[in-house]
């Protein structure tokens, strides 16, 4: 191993775990039972609404305008909710909407139901212009403040916004912060939970020729204080049947970049060996696979690998995670 390279070595190399890939379809397996629909939460204790106040007046300071309610709903669309940018519109009667809810209720006022025609309320969107507001995840840590019309690009890319659930098996919609995530995976998803920064699992189908389009398996680890998702599944390339092993950064990608990753999978004296940087689970995980971004093994190869008389898949996937760029003097992980 190269000196700028450091590896963590734990237990979990000594034991290989089975695991039975299960014949479901992506897009017919259930929700967990207890994974709430479109949820939002964070590991971090909510305030109430005066604690909220002092919070963001915290963060605004002395150089900001802290805007008060009346101006926050001035500048909410009455149909959609959302704040409002340029154009804003608005009826004879002075109502106001945004330029997307004006086509979809058809040029009339939601309010009064007169025709809107082609206003524009100049002095709301000189009012906006002149606020600056703090980032809408600042409850989440992001400590920055913006003016009103460069806030909404912000949050878009803000490294503290919410991830999505990395669960692949039912198109969860639950999203949070990191921990909350992880109890999320670990409570509602019962996936298998390890320490350590390598591993050594074998993954079992007892007819490896009824490939459906979406089998899957994960696991998490824990090393480096960071936490990593193994995928492996089977889909179909083409015509021709296929599995695929990936690892998936829980974290942003500016932090993904520290890491690289290793998967080694073989028999009879044969082995396939994967390196590469692990993804953020900013990219989906059906990007990543479509992407083919990970251990590939064909079909036939994967019979070969798995010898006996090929009825059954027997793959036996090892591989390894290391953080880039260390003291050389440190040699050794111990994991958290």
């Amino acid at each position: 191993m190269e000196s700028d390279s450091i590896e963590c070595v734990s237990s979990i190399d000594e034991i290989v775990e089975d695991h039975e890939i299960p014949n479901h379809n992506l897009h017919h397996h259930p929700h967990p039972r207890h994974a709430p629909h479109h949820q939002f939460s964070s590991s971090k204790p909510h305030h109430n609404g005066t604690n909220n106040v002092n919070s963001i007046n915290n963060i605004v300071g002395s150089t900001a305008i802290a805007p008060a309610a009346s101006v926050h709903e001035l500048l909410e669309c009455p149909v959609c909710t959302n704040s409002m940018y340029p154009p804003i519109h608005q009826c004879h009667n002075g109502h106001t909407l945004c330029s997307t809810c004006k086509i979809r209720v058809h040029n009339r006022c939601p309010t009064c139901r007169q025709e809107l025609g082609d206003i524009r309320c100049l002095a709301l969107e000189k009012v906006a212009e002149s606020l600056e507001l703090p980032c809408k995840y600042y409850k989440l840590g992001c400590p920055e403040i913006f003016p009103y019309y460069s806030k909404l690009k912000h949050e878009g890319i803000c490294i503290y916004r919410p991830y999505n659930c990395p669960y692949a098996g039912s198109e969860c919609s639950v999203v949070g912060d990191i921990p909350f995530l992880v109890a999320h995976l670990r409570d509602d998803h019962k996936v298998d939970m390890h320490t350590g920064c390598t591993f050594n699992h074998r993954y079992v189908k007892s007819n490896p020729r009824e490939v459906e389009n979406a089998t899957w398996m994960l696991t998490v680890f824990h090393c480096f204080g960071q936490y990593f998702c193994l995928h492996f599944e089977a889909f179909q390339l083409g015509m021709a049947p296929v599995y695929m092993a990936f690892i998936r950064f829980i974290g942003d990608e500016t932090e993904a970049r520290n890491y690289s990753y290793s998967l080694e999978v073989g028999a009879n004296g044969r082995k396939l060996i994967w390196e590469g940087t692990p993804r953020s689970i900013r990219d989906s995980h059906r990007k990543v696979r479509d992407s083919r971004d990970g251990l590939i093994i064909q079909r036939n190869m994967a019979l070969f690998f798995s010898g006996g008389d090929r009825k059954e898949l027997k793959l036996r996937v090892t591989g390894r995670i290391w953080k880039e760029q260390q003291n050389p003097d440190a040699n050794m992980c111990i994991p958290n």
